[in-house]
């Protein structure tokens, strides 16, 4: 199993390109199981999460091949038994639900996995395949879903924590082959989302709204083939930019959309950073130290729950006192109890970490929990006195495509190293 060594001290300058992004490609894969033509995805990233969907379009009956960041699928013949051993690596792996509702009218999988960050229930997901018409049962650890017909209806996908980014792409899969009109009320309207929206309606999906949060999908009779080009990952690229701020460094980061990171931009301008647009190029940097900041995740176009981890490390040496409070999931926090381990003080009070930042961080052997942690972990290492020891970074590479190659490229001191079992 790999680990990573990170030796603290370097200031990170240069430029790198950010990667296509995971919760884009994911569910743009799935939807590549609504035709039997063939489809071409560009900029898909080299991610485990990657080979794992790819594993499982493969075990459904498609035709896959994966070279130079282009996934070719041609699903000509698929069937919808997704059993535990794909599944249960990948939360993610859920967004084939909606396709095979669409494309086969059943669905057999079971409870998917990924890591664990808190409770991330797919009760939303079911709600939405009952108002379309099918039938949800849970037997033996299976998902069962059936339905004779899809029809177009009005569907509302709030949940407690604001709104769910998979169960409207699962939803608005569906829809695309339902009969008659859909309409996704308090829909999720992250860049991802809208990504996934554009490739269905070059497949020939009627959709309108995505990117708000109401959508509105008039379902078709057939989709048909496509190619399309992933976006750039705004968390990869927000974790970049918290890796050139932490080591009051200079970088360059090419491919990315700056307005799907507006808020995160603008807090880290608010805090000294020189961040500066051009096109799809961000260059950042900090001519003085940051200062300490309050916030709060939330759905977009709030700050992403996937840069809490991260900002919790950027805070830890960021002189005063820091408050960032996750209310998309409460319970991600496991980070925390590592970064002491190297010298953070943190204290927390339910879904909020009280942050006193310090000079400086100690390198030690911490354990990566899940993949926004395992990033945290790394960038807590860049600037740690000595060597940090990051294990089960196998957490990192279901997210970040090279990390390890991209950080060296900027002047980090980081090698990857095989260790036994665990």
């Amino acid at each position: 199993m790999d680990k990573l060594i990170v030796r603290g001290g370097k200031r990170l300058t240069g430029s790198i390109r950010i990667s296509g992004s995971k919760n884009s490609a994911l569910p743009i894969l799935a939807a590549t199981l609504l035709t039997p033509e063939t489809c071409v995805i560009h900029g898909v990233p080299d991610l485990s999460d990657v080979r794992y969907m790819l594993d499982i379009l493969t075990h459904l009956g498609a035709e896959v091949t994966y070279e130079g960041g282009t996934v070719t699928v041609r699903a000509e013949k698929v069937h919808a038994d997704a059993p535990y051993d794909l599944v249960r690596r990948m939360r993610a792996s859920i967004c084939v639900m909606g396709p095979l509702m669409a494309r086969c009218g059943e669905i057999k999988i079971s409870q998917p996995g990924g890591c664990v960050i808190g409770d991330r229930p797919i009760d939303l997901h079911i709600r939405g395949m009952e108002a379309l018409g099918a039938q949800v049962e849970m037997a033996g650890g299976n998902l069962l879903a059936r339905a004779d017909k899809l029809t177009g209806t009005e569907i509302f996908l709030g949940g407690k924590n604001g709104s769910t980014v998979l169960g409207t792409d699962n939803v608005m899969m569906a829809a695309t082959r339902a009969d008659g009109a859909t309409v996704i009320e308090s829909a999720a309207c992250e860049p991802e989302v809208r990504d996934l929206a554009e490739m269905l309606i070059k497949m020939g999906a009627k959709i309108t709204g995505h990117g708000t949060r109401r959508i509105e999908v008039e379902g078709v009779a057939a989709l048909h083939g496509c190619e399309h080009t992933v976006i750039p990952d705004r968390i990869e690229a927000g974790t970049y930019v918290v890796a050139g701020l932490i080591t009051e460094g200079q970088v360059t980061l090419e491919n990315v959309v700056p307005e799907h990171m507006t808020n995160l931009l603008d807090r880290m301008k608010a805090c000294g950073a020189i961040i500066k647009a051009h096109g799809t190029t961000l260059e950042v940097g900090a001519i003085r130290k940051l200062t300490s900041m309050e916030a709060v995740t939330e759905t977009f176009p709030g700050l992403p729950t996937d840069m809490q981890a991260q900002l919790v490390a950027l805070m830890s040496v960021t002189g005063g006192i820091s408050v960032i409070t996750d209310k998309i999931f409460p319970a991600r926090f496991m980070h925390v109890p590592e970064l002491k381990r190297m010298g953070a003080k943190i204290a927390m009070e339910g879904p909020t970490a009280i942050i006193t930042g310090v000079p400086n961080l100690s390198g030690a052997p911490v354990m990566a929990s899940d993949l926004r942690a395992s990033a945290a972990l790394v960038l807590a290492g860049l600037v740690a006195h000595g060597s940090t020891e990051v294990n089960r970074v196998y957490h990192i590479d279901r997210g970040y495509e090279h990390i390890d190659d991209k950080l060296r490229a900027l002047g980090a001191d980081i090698e990857r190293v095989k260790s036994g079992k665990e």
